[in-house]
């Protein structure tokens, strides 16, 4: 679902790149699709999100996508970590994607045979009931995405899982939806490099900050939402690195960036704040 209008750079919308985790069919190529600004711009399929993000930085790419959580495992922490820790990516869209995860093997397999299982990690955490219980005698191992475990099925004792909306010839879907909850869902963000990037209007503004060392400095911080009659609508918490104690609060609260009451809030917060830094808006 995206949540404010965009407009695409005023240059060949062919040229433009989006770096997005792949390869193509994977369920950051599928966001990407949806994210994209014009349908003409390409994705860059890259083999991690920390090479999806560093195309951003050294101007491969214009844009990356990045999930950041999932209604199942909760926040992405290594994407919440790329965002905070590069101070010119900047969040500028939003979608919402439902994810259904697919057992798929080659034609005639049965769940017996199957002795190993690839996938990307979020994927097989979000399955872990259906392996436990249907796959408890398959080894499980880890690929780059959902899309790399189809390039590893070259037998009748592996199998992977993706998306419902693979098509691969010669392999098959033994199940239905295997996800542990069948209501599941993947907040992916458009991420692109320099504040000029981020849309005059949004209906959501994101920030992270740690807190003073001082009691109730998370409570103090939140009020400050409330004393400008601002509805958070999400906080996480993330161990700041090599610094043992210590939390970084990644918070999203509904406004319009253009707003007043928005603007005042957020200069608030950077002087209340330790390593404040406004993460994006949409």
């Amino acid at each position: 679902m995206q949540k404010n209008t965009f407009s695409a750079p005023l240059y060949a919308v062919s040229d433009i790149k989006i770096s997005y985790l792949g390869p193509e069919g994977s369920y950051s190529s599928v966001a990407m699709q949806n994210l994209r600004p014009h349908e003409k711009m390409q994705g860059l399929p890259c083999k991690s999100f920390y090479a999806a993000v560093q195309a951003v930085l050294d101007g491969e790419a214009e844009y990356a996508v990045l999930p950041v959580e999932n209604t199942l495992q909760g926040a992405v922490t290594q994407n919440l970590d790329l965002l905070y820790a590069n101070p010119d990516l900047y969040a500028v869209r939003e979608y919402v994607l439902k994810i259904e995860h697919r057992l798929i093997a080659k034609e005639g397999t049965r769940l017996s045979d199957i002795r190993r299982v690839y996938s990307h990690e979020q994927a097989i955490l979000q399955c872990g009931k259906f392996l436990a219980r249907e796959l408890p005698q398959a080894e499980i191992v880890y690929t780059d995405s959902t899309m790399q475990s189809v390039s590893c099925i070259r037998s009748a004792e592996e199998a992977g899982i993706v998306g419902a909306h693979v098509r691969e010839k010669g392999l098959v879907f033994l199940s239905d939806n295997i996800a542990d909850e069948p209501k599941n869902f993947t907040h992916f963000l458009l991420v692109a490099k320099g504040r000029a990037s981020l849309p005059p209007h949004s209906t959501y503004v994101y920030f992270a900050a740690t807190c003073p060392h001082e009691p109730g400095a998370l409570l103090k911080m939140l009020q400050i939402l409330a004393v400008y009659d601002l509805n958070m609508t999400k906080i996480e918490s993330r161990p700041i690195k090599n610094s043992p104690g210590e939390y970084c609060f990644f918070i999203e609260f509904k406004g319009d960036v253009a707003d007043k009451n928005v603007c005042f809030a957020l200069n608030r917060l950077a002087e209340y704040t330790k390593n404040f830094k406004l993460l994006g808006c949409y």
